[in-house]
């Protein structure tokens, strides 16, 4: 029997969660982020569960290819553009959309040789300083693309810094609208935190919405609002088995340099899930985990291949008992992973990207959060 430890891809949140997505900006088209593998779901996986969307946003021409071959025929954005000039004959190849950054972008477009004129989205920057013209260069980056034949339509996009959080999205958004007011083109602005908090205003939604973790069932704003608060339904599970079990007497101590100490009689049990899989090395103990539905901590430091948990107040659970490391647990359980992030000072975004190659995924195409006993293949889209 191989190691009982599993990914799930909840198809009908990935749906639940785009359709939400739309219902915050009506009237707006939703780019669905799939970059980084799908925010490690698996970018054919995720497909199956967002297809719904009007265009699908990534960095890779590689997994544009993908998309491709999987038969979408709708609009595919690079989010970065290209890197290098030879990219944009893969991007006429394609008919891949493509933002335009930086001078060197357009250079590389000027001299392109293309029967296909390109579609592009002027990127500005406006306070988030990574990519993007400034505003007082914005409008000869757009005079000049406007001037090449090799461009077809030009769009406009940027990137909000603080949409998550209480100092917001009002300067960027006044600075983008100020110097984008009298030029034609569709506008994209909002991310997954704009979207769910500020959407509701039609000038910051704008003609795409940019919806990214959101998908995927985690909050863009968490501790402040919760996945639930937001009507989100996670779309990964994490779970394994209990593989052994420990009774502890006072003093014992548990795992590498012996972080924890037993203060009294106490048992414990052993998960196959460790650092090595992409569960956090640094979790501290009290780090939420759910056996057979029920929440317990984290014991000890967590190891390549294991973890142990506290079974205090678990006594029927044993060995090939189901854990659920964060997820859709059994019984209607649930463990958000941006609970799980927190504890361990991270986001839920670097879990759900941290999923190692060894671990086993599969896409489940039954009812949301329906799966057999870990181990027992359930109804699945394949990988």
């Amino acid at each position: 029997m191989p190691r009982p430890l599993e990914a799930l891809v909840h198809l009908d949140a990935l749906q639940h969660n785009l359709a939400h997505a739309r219902a915050c900006a009506p009237d707006a088209q939703v780019w669905a982020v799939v970059k980084a593998n799908a925010y490690g779901h698996g970018l054919t996986r995720a497909y199956e569960g967002l297809r719904a969307a009007d265009g699908f946003a990534l960095l890779d021409i590689a997994e544009a290819r993908k998309l491709r071959e999987l038969d979408w025929r709708g609009p595919i954005l690079l989010l970065e553009g290209v890197f290098d000039a030879r990219d944009l004959e893969a991007c006429s190849r394609l008919g891949l959309w493509h933002v335009v950054h930086c001078e060197q972008q357009i250079d590389w477009l000027a001299q392109h040789k293309t029967e296909w004129p390109h579609r592009v989205f002027l990127k500005m920057n406006t306070g988030m300083n990574r990519l993007g013209f400034t505003p007082q260069a914005f409008r000869n980056a757009w005079l000049r693309l406007s001037a090449l034949p090799q461009v077809d339509e030009v769009s406009f996009i940027t990137h909000f810094s603080d949409a998550d959080s209480d100092k917001g999205i009002a300067q960027q958004t006044d600075i983008f609208l100020t110097h984008t007011a009298d030029l034609s083109g569709e506008r994209s602005l909002c991310n997954s935190a704009a979207t769910l908090r500020h959407a509701h205003d039609p000038k910051v939604r704008g003609d795409w919405i940019r919806p990214g973790v959101m998908l995927y069932g985690a909050s863009p704003d968490y501790p402040e609002h919760d996945a639930t608060h937001w009507q989100l339904q996670p779309a990964m599970t994490l779970r394994s088995r209990l593989i052994g079990v420990q009774h502890l007497q006072p003093g014992d101590t548990v795992g590498y340099g012996s972080r924890f100490t037993a203060t009294q009689p106490m048992r414990i049990g052993v998960v196959a899930c460790g650092y090595a899989d992409g569960y956090p090395r640094h979790a501290p103990d009290g780090t939420p985990v759910l056996v057979d539905g029920q929440r317990t901590g984290l014991v000890g430091r967590v190891s390549m291949d294991m973890l142990a948990v506290d079974l205090g107040a678990l006594p029927q659970a044993h060995i090939g008992t189901e854990v659920t490391l964060w997820g859709q647990g059994p019984h209607g359980s649930t463990l958000s992973i941006d609970e799980v992030a927190w504890h361990a000072g991270t986001i839920g975004y670097e879990l759900m990207c941290a999923i190692s190659p060894r671990v086993p995924v599969q896409a489940l195409s039954g009812p949301h959060g329906a799966h057999g006993p870990t181990g027992t293949p359930p109804a699945s889209v394949a990988a």
